[in-house]
């Protein structure tokens, strides 16, 4: 389920990996995976951090995890700008090598797609201060319970 909502002009984005009934265990395990590497997202993250390097720690848990190599399983950037419109320029992706700044709002949103089976993303908003990264919402707490 992917959302957002505008507040005085400026957007959000939010999305969160919601099963209709019972979660299988490879499900259960591959969202854990997908929390891992937003986590290693949101750590990487701070102020002049190149744009790329956030992207590299999520990829390599997810290859790590059994789900690469490189681009084959997450198939996308790692985040996006986000301010006054929900999509913004600067990419959090491989061969961005603008250096993060305190002020500066992305998406943290690895994901894990398995074509015919399934898919995984959690996407948080995040803002760099002058210590790293803070998420302006609650991550999901677990596959079966989406919201905080």
């Amino acid at each position: 389920m992917d959302g957002g909502c505008s507040v005085d002009g400026y957007r959000s984005d939010i999305s969160r990996t919601i099963v209709f009934g019972e979660p299988t265990q490879r499900q259960r395990d591959m969202w854990d995976l997908e929390r891992r590497a937003q986590d290693a997202a949101l750590a990487a993250a701070g102020p002049g951090v190149p744009c790329e390097d956030v992207d590299a720690a999520a990829r390599q848990v997810i290859v790590d995890g059994g789900f690469g190599p490189d681009y084959e399983y997450f198939t996308h950037r790692v985040g996006h700008g986000i301010g006054l419109d929900g999509h913004e320029w600067t990419y959090l992706v491989r061969g961005n090598k603008t250096p993060m700044q305190p002020g500066m709002c992305f998406s943290n949103e690895p994901g894990i797609y398995i074509y015919g089976e399934f898919g995984v993303r959690l996407e948080d908003d995040m803002y760099i201060t002058e210590d790293g990264a803070r998420l302006f919402s609650q991550q999901s707490p677990s596959i079966e319970q989406p919201f905080a």
